[in-house]
């Protein structure tokens, strides 16, 4: 397992300062970041918390996945590493 965890459905009004307090309920946080939309500016309604450890992020999936953050019932998971995404272009090289 991962210490980093997935936080999805986070309210608009959600911060990064919000994330922080909550999961270091569960332990030390090395970083918390809100996902933010490029074009309108606004969260995306998910982000990701960086524990310290592996116990404390299966103890804050633990504590926190359904629970209710600023009006939400939020969903705290495992992060799962990027996928590689292929060219919107069918995957030929544009010169």
């Amino acid at each position: 397992m991962s210490n980093k965890l997935y936080v999805g459905g986070l309210s608009f009004d959600t911060t990064e300062e919000t994330l922080k307090e909550l999961f270091s309920q569960a332990g030390v946080v090395n970083s918390a970041t809100i996902i933010i939309d490029k074009n309108s500016g606004r969260s995306r309604g998910f982000g990701f918390v960086e524990m310290s450890t592996e116990e404390e992020a299966k103890k804050a999936i633990e504590m926190f996945n359904g629970k209710e953050l600023d009006g939400r019932n939020i969903t705290v998971d495992e992060a799962k590493p990027l996928r590689k995404r292929f060219s919107r272009f069918g995957g030929r090289k544009r010169f």
